[in-house]
């Protein structure tokens, strides 16, 4: 009994003195994880990139198709067609992201690695531009330092939009020089972990510049000489300042398509009802023009009707009646239904969806909405991934269409005409219809007429499933000149979101700042200043969009 005493006297002091020596912090450290101060930067460059291309393509294909009228949706269609937003649009995923790539930023500098510094500005660039151009002002200067505590970053003022594109425009020139050498000159790079490039620091520099190019459109109309000095410079200089001047360096990102979270997101593969594909139709007020122009595009984007529809005059009274794949209607039978009888595409107006009689004889309107007698998405995006089922984030199309604008200006961009003619073959390209480039441009309202008009509206349309940027073209220039239909929330386009409710009781006083400097609108109505139909500095005095 004694000896069994002095045994478990021995193994208590041997267990006690084991875990007194043992630093409290290092018992805490996760095993299976990688903790944040010795993490390879490219372990977290797969997550920036991938999240990021997913953030632009459900805002591009998804609620801003709807405001800028690429497509519509016949079901569940509130905040899609009619801007039904109410006050939760959140950004909390957007500084998630950040974060991320802030860590990204932080090892590379530790570890001396520049290609990774200079990726990891571009998408601090990209992401910040996008929170600004969609809410204002933001937490910029004071953002993602919460671990350094104190109310100046756990809630961070919100810098105005003239501070933040300062600073991106300042961060791309950093970015485009780091990543300006040669790839044998960096080191540590791993070619698949990244999704755009490949490793590729000639294409990343070229991104750096032609979102330099972007952002200086961006404030033309408030700060012209910057924008001006700015575009005129990386012209001058393309040794210098390389630029994404052809479709095969676009900023895209294919889909892997194993599961949910990395396909394609109108896919029916593993959404087995197709409910989102379903509901998803083209919009007249982008179909109608390119019908117009015998746009190629139009077949790949979209299928044709399955019955198209058909008014006989002759035929008697209460006919209704599918005869070769065409649905027969005498006119008593038509009533004031509103229909169209195009025998390849018919798209859906603008907030149509709200007419009780169903737009084109919808057999199932409210929550399924399978129509036969309007022109869904074409079949590819059903598909979970696919050689056209990309993230689409910057183009050679884009670019060659701020400089045509910058031409038309009268700055020193080029020629207008024959960077507009680029931008629309490069739009082609991209979608694997270069041949039929000669064909079309010899379209009457596709050949260049030297108009800011046609211009934006090709632009417009090469920023399909990209929407964003037809959004912050149109709110900057007022172009297409977009109308919104008969049930949308207010009687214009919105032009911002709403800044969220988390954000207003959690940063209230900083949010409280940048609310007071938006400018209510005829639109704004019973928001008040925190409006979608609110103006922030960007278009505050400038007539734009309305």
């Amino acid at each position: 009994m004694n000896n069994v005493v002095k045994k478990s006297t021995v193994l208590l002091v041997l267990f006690f003195s084991f875990f007194s020596c043992k630093d409290l912090t290092e018992l805490n450290i996760n095993p299976n994880g990688i903790q944040p101060d010795v993490v390879n930067p490219n372990l977290i460059l797969p997550t920036v990139l991938s999240e990021t291309a997913k953030a632009f393509v459900n805002l591009g294909f998804q609620n801003i198709a709807g405001v800028v009228q690429h497509t519509q949706k016949d079901a569940w269609f509130n905040e899609h067609n009619d801007y039904d937003w109410g006050g939760d649009q959140s950004w909390t995923g957007y500084y998630d992201l950040l974060r991320n790539n802030d860590l990204l930023y932080q090892r590379a500098v530790t570890m001396n690695l520049e290609f990774h510094q200079g990726v990891a500005l571009v998408m601090k660039s990209m992401i910040f531009g996008l929170i600004t151009d969609l809410w204002g002002d933001a937490p910029y200067t004071n953002a993602l330092k919460g671990e350094q505590g104190g109310a100046d970053f756990i809630t961070p003022k919100y810098d105005d939009q003239q501070t933040i594109y300062t600073g991106i425009l300042a961060d791309l020139d950093k970015a485009a020089t780091l990543l300006s050498k040669p790839k044998a000159s960096y080191s540590s790079i791993v070619e698949n972990t990244d999704f755009y490039y490949n490793g590729d620091p000639t294409k990343w520099q070229k991104l750096a510049n032609s979102l330099k190019l972007r952002y200086l459109m961006r404030i033309s109309t408030k700060q012209p000489e910057v924008a001006k000095a700015g575009i005129e410079k990386i012209v001058a200089n393309p040794a210098q300042y390389p630029i994404i001047d052809d479709a095969s360096a676009d900023a895209t990102m294919a889909f892997v398509g194993n599961n949910s979270g990395d396909a394609w997101p109108s896919n029916t593969v593993f959404d087995i009802s197709g409910s989102n594909y379903r509901r998803i139709k083209m919009c007249s007020t982008l179909l109608k023009p390119m019908q117009a122009t015998s746009d190629p595009r139009l077949a790949i984007w979209a299928k044709k009707v399955e019955i198209p529809l058909k008014v006989d005059a002759a035929l008697p009274t209460g006919t209704d009646k599918i005869v070769n794949g065409v649905r027969y209607f005498s006119p008593d039978k038509v009533g004031n239904t509103q229909i169209d009888t195009d025998p390849d595409y018919v798209g859906l107006p603008p907030s149509v969806s709200q007419l009780p009689s169903g737009y084109n004889f919808n057999p199932t309107p409210g929550q399924t909405s399978a129509n036969p007698h309007v022109s869904y998405l074409n079949e590819i995006y059903m598909q979970a991934k696919g050689s056209l089922l990309k993230a689409r984030l910057v183009s050679a199309a884009e670019v060659h269409f701020i400089l045509a604008e910058a031409a038309q200006k009268g700055w020193a961009a080029g020629d207008a005409k024959t960077h507009y003619e680029a931008g629309v073959k490069a739009s082609l390209t991209a979608w694997g219809l270069a041949s039929s480039y000669a064909t079309f441009i010899a379209q009457k309202g596709v050949a260049y007429e030297g108009t800011l008009a046609q211009l934006i509206g090709q632009k417009w349309i090469a920023s399909w499933t990209n929407a964003t940027e037809a959004w912050f073209d149109y709110r900057r220039t007022g172009l297409p000149a977009l109308t919104p239909g008969p049930a949308a929330k207010r009687k214009a386009l919105p032009l911002r979101f709403y800044y969220m409710r988390d954000e207003l009781n959690l940063n209230k006083t900083n949010s409280r700042v940048a609310i007071e400097k938006l400018e209510t609108t005829a639109n704004s109505q019973s928001d008040g200043k925190n409006s979608a139909w609110s103006k922030g500095w960007l278009v505050q005095g400038t007539g734009k969009p309305w």
